[in-house]
């Protein structure tokens, strides 16, 4: 049976292959270090609520994971929630379990006005899957400042 959890520093073992495997897939377009994803999977156990990181279960195996943050934007006058990263295991794919991850976040946050998302175009069944979940491309691009804190 198909379940949601929170992600806990005891799943560090399944969990971080997972995210390496995301990370060297189609789905990313720039390699990230070792170091960031295991500060990311770190900070998504603590208890700072800046992100949060949730497993997906089929009984009690961890088949997938997920990341999620929640932010304010002054274009939707309220609060936004970031899917960072989703990633199922092979064989968790063709399911439902995806659509059932997004149906249950947005049941689980009735105070978020806006749910975003990164996609590579060219990961055509992510954005298949988008799309029906009722997910539009926004016309615009984004950039960015990193720096090392």
């Amino acid at each position: 049976m198909f379940h949601i959890e929170r992600m806990q520093e005891h799943m560090r073992g399944e969990v971080l292959p997972m995210v390496k495997e995301f990370y060297q897939s189609d789905a990313v377009s720039h390699p990230v270090e070792d170091s960031v994803l295991e500060r990311t999977f770190a900070d998504a156990v603590s208890e700072d609520p800046v992100v949060e990181g949730q497993v997906l279960m089929e009984d009690e195996r961890i088949v997938g994971f997920g990341y999620t943050t929640i932010y304010y934007a002054c274009e939707t006058g309220g609060r936004c929630m970031m899917f960072e990263e989703l990633f199922l295991k092979e064989g968790a794919r063709g399911k439902g379990y995806g659509s059932r991850y997004f149906q249950e976040m947005f049941e689980r946050h009735p105070e978020v006005r806006r749910f975003r998302l990164e996609v590579s175009r060219s990961n055509e069944a992510a954005v298949r899957l988008y799309e029906r979940l009722g997910f539009s491309f926004l016309e615009y691009d984004q950039m960015a400042l990193d720096r090392e804190v």
